[in-house]
């Protein structure tokens, strides 16, 4: 069973690896997020490659790494998720973010 972190870490990436792996090689997933000086992809896009692999992982094989990576992803969602913006999220900037992340809020 997974304890509490991990439970919050599953409920938030609602993608799963082959999707987010599909999304990551699109070009909108590339346009969006923050970018560290002399990097050229952004943060979330980095991210969404690790969540790929500890979706991968069996979860006796998560190590610290991961799960530094796990909170900090279950962070990002529930504080970005907070700032939904009016209207059609369907092609927004917003949900592009969010799905770099591993989240599709479109996702029942």
């Amino acid at each position: 069973m997974a304890n509490p972190d991990e439970r919050a870490f599953f409920d938030a990436v609602n993608m799963t690896p082959a999707a987010l792996e599909h999304w990551l090689k699109g070009e909108e997933s590339r346009q969006v997020g923050l970018t560290r000086e002399g990097e050229h992809e952004s943060i979330g896009h980095q991210s969404g490659a690790l969540i790929v692999g500890i979706l991968r992982k069996k979860r006796a094989a998560l190590d610290e790494e991961d799960r530094a990576h796990m909170a900090k992803v279950v962070s990002y969602v529930k504080r970005h998720s907070a700032q939904r913006p009016t209207g059609d999220i369907e092609h927004s900037r917003w949900r592009y973010s969010l799905m770099n992340w591993g989240h599709d809020p479109l996702k029942p």
